[in-house]
């Protein structure tokens, strides 16, 4: 159950719901009334003790999808709701019907104790659905997703929280409804170029025209070149969502739920490739492990997680397949080092719980823990539907 306070000092955090994670862990609720962080501490074995709820500042808001209305799972059809720095010790959540973006400090001896930095800024659009911080963790670029869409960036200030960097307010002109319709025709994910120098937005596309990204050159100052270019998919790749950088390559896993996952090279080595999976139906989120250098793809439509290792080309190849009970609903995925080994933890949005996976080797992932977060929520007040539970993130303290 939730506890306001403890004395334990957890090996990070997980946050989730829009949410969050000395270890930590968390999610966003992202409801309508209000929207949630939820907070758990990682345990020296990688597993979850859910600490406490707090406030995100906004409330939430769900898309409207063709089939499903605004009751399907992946109400903000992204990847990166909620992120953390660790650098700067800092953690922010958008709060998607409220059009605004929270800044919170991180206490890295006891990483469940988040203080908000500043009050909730505009996201300067509308539906804002995915953060991205840059490498050190000074700047915070926010995606919109709705009817008035594109990105913007702050500085991360500690006293003042976030302030808005002129000529970063980019549009990205789409015709889109607030909130978002989709997942077709949405965006789905902010990143970094691991220089800095390039800011990426992924374009999920349409039945009739694939999708691709958005991309900004970075200036010195941090503002954003005036227009964007698009970055094309390989051929055979269909619908970009996530963006997971690849170290060390400038290069992009991007799970794609119309085949697979694609590549996306930046670097001019002209790696890129669209990789088709077999009885895949919709890997739309992904996740890094630096311990056994492989990337995990999440398919919410089949309730499975797919190890794909990348040769030095980039070609991938499935080492691992985790298949998950049914109706689970698996969405957005972190890593997070523990003591020198890996724990991968996901989002079961519609069992409202997190799974737990050490990663034991590539190909060697183990399922240790399933983490109900429905029931310690509402018993002591607070609404959870996993129909709107979104977004995963960990921090990792450097006191242990």
């Amino acid at each position: 159950m939730f506890t306001h306070s403890s004395q334990r000092h957890p090996d990070g955090a997980a946050y989730f719901g829009p949410g969050l994670s000395s270890s930590q862990k968390t999610v966003i609720t992202n409801e309508p009334e209000e929207n949630m962080i939820i907070t758990a501490a990682i345990g020296s074995d990688g597993t979850l003790r859910l600490d406490r709820a707090v406030s995100a500042g906004g409330r939430g808001l769900h898309g409207v999808t063709a089939n499903a209305g605004n009751t399907g799972v992946d109400g903000l059809f992204s990847q990166g709701s909620i992120q953390t720095s660790a650098k700067a010790n800092v953690l922010a959540t958008v709060n998607s019907g409220s059009n605004t973006v929270s800044l919170f400090s991180i206490d890295p001896r006891k990483p469940t104790n988040i203080t908000p930095l500043g009050y909730p800024v505009s996201s300067e659009g509308e539906f804002p659905s995915s953060l991205a911080f840059n490498a050190d963790g000074s700047r915070l670029c926010v995606l919109n997703g709705g009817m008035v869409n594109g990105v913007l960036c702050y500085t991360v200030d500690k006293t003042l929280g976030l302030v808005p960097i002129p000529n970063t307010l980019r549009s990205l002109g789409f015709n889109q409804t607030t909130p978002a319709n989709g997942p077709p025709g949405s965006v789905s994910d902010i990143a970094f170029s691991e220089d800095g120098r390039t800011l990426l937005v992924s374009y999920k596309g349409t039945a009739t025209a694939p999708g691709y990204l958005a991309a900004w050159d970075v200036q010195a100052d941090g503002s954003l070149s005036a227009q964007h270019r698009e970055i094309a998919l390989a051929q055979g790749g269909m619908v970009a969502f996530s963006l997971t950088p690849i170290p060390q390559q400038n290069a992009f896993f991007v799970a794609d739920p119309g085949v697979g996952y694609d590549i996306v090279d930046l670097s001019g080595k002209k790696r890129d490739a669209a990789t088709a999976v077999n009885g895949q139906m919709a890997t739309c989120w992904s996740a890094y492990s630096s311990k056994t250098g492989t990337y995990f793809a999440i398919d919410v439509g089949a309730n499975t997680i797919r190890e794909v290792q990348l040769d030095g080309n980039l070609k991938g190849s499935i080492v691992g397949s985790y298949p998950l009970a049914a109706g689970t609903s698996p969405l957005d995925s972190e890593v997070a080092t523990i003591r020198g080994k890996d724990y991968l933890y996901v989002l079961g949005a519609n069992a409202t719980s997190v799974e737990v996976f050490a990663l034991n080797g590539p190909g060697k992932a183990k399922q240790i823990a399933t983490v109900n977060v429905s029931g310690p929520a509402r018993s002591v007040g607070i609404p959870i539907h996993g129909a709107n539970l979104q977004g995963m993130a960990t921090y990792v303290s450097g006191y242990w």
